[in-house]
């Protein structure tokens, strides 16, 4: 079952108003946009998932709640342009919650878990054609130690990637189980009791198939574009690489450019047109019912003009 990390504090800082027109960027299971709709009973949610089985669940648990939302299958990246397409320019609130869903994770079949044996996949979107097969068996050892460094900051890149490269010389590495043995193989004793040495990699792998980082960074431009004046966003973050780049984001459009902090008088066209409002982290207590929480970040931000 998933558990959907941050939810009280993201719906709080959404700042729900009865007729709110809000966007959940990442549907998944809808553990948010079922908590969204419920306090929506005037308003609209427009929720995105390009998963086809994540899709019919939150379509069926939705359903029990109103019937003012619509589910939008396709990538986050189209936030603006689908948006448009159905005459909606500007709008109250934007969630993006940027962990794989527990489900995901626990479907065998799908690969994203380094504790369960399964093809070599990592689709989000399961009509894509690259996918994690393609990337271990077919990048350069160059590429590989890239993305395990980029991607994952997996201090043993070189070492797992030298693994993979001499492995697929004689067989083509075909499920999660067999790459998690090469990468157990390439790393020190000492690091494996530390945490599991897949974790970083896998990671890294989800990241390049999805292009994770690059679509958020568009998506999340964008989505600022959208917001009316009082309107929010919240992230919600689970590793470093995503976080850097909403901070980053977030922090740009919130202040003075530097081109003009030396002036007396700020002309009203360069005075920031968000505020950040808050960065919420997991208590104690989420941590321990759900440990999938641990790294997660809440960052809101605000229009203000």
């Amino acid at each position: 079952m998933h558990i959907s990390v941050l939810l009280e504090p993201s719906i709080e800082y959404l700042n729900l108003k009865d007729d709110s027109v809000i966007v959940d960027c990442t549907l998944g299971y809808a553990g948010h946009s079922s908590n969204i709709l419920s306090k929506i009973p005037n308003g609209k949610l427009y929720a995105f998932d390009q998963d086809d089985e994540a899709i019919v669940s939150s379509n069926e648990r939705l359903s029990k709640i109103g019937k003012n939302y619509e589910i939008i299958r396709s990538n986050f990246v189209n936030i603006k342009e689908e948006l448009n397409k159905r005459g909606i320019n500007k709008v109250d609130g934007i969630l993006y919650d940027l962990g794989v869903s527990s489900p995901q994770l626990d479907e065998d079949y799908r690969g994203f878990s380094f504790h369960k044996d399964a093809p070599l996949d990592m689709r989000m979107d399961t009509s894509k054609k690259l996918n994690a097969y393609e990337v271990v068996n077919n990048y350069s050892k160059e590429d590989l130690i890239r993305i395990f460094r980029d991607y994952g900051e997996e201090v043993y890149a070189s070492s797992i990637a030298n693994s993979i490269c001499l492995y697929r010389k004689n067989k083509k590495i075909e499920t999660t189980l067999e790459l998690v043995d090469i990468i157990e193989k390439s790393v020190p004793f000492k690091y494996k009791r530390e945490h599991h040495p897949a974790r970083k990699v896998f990671q890294a792998i989800r990241i390049e198939v999805n292009d994770e980082l690059n679509v958020f960074e568009k998506s999340l431009r964008d989505a600022l574009e959208l917001l009316n004046i009082g309107g929010r966003i919240c992230v919600i973050t689970f590793h470093s690489l995503e976080d850097k780049i909403c901070k980053e984001i977030f922090k740009e459009v919130s202040s003075i450019p530097n081109s003009m902090k030396h002036m007396p008088v700020i002309p009203k066209e360069y005075e920031p047109k968000f505020k950040v409002v808050k960065t919420v982290t997991p208590t104690d207590e989420e941590i321990e019912k759900n440990p999938r929480s641990r790294s997660a970040k809440l960052r809101v931000i605000e229009r203000i003009w």
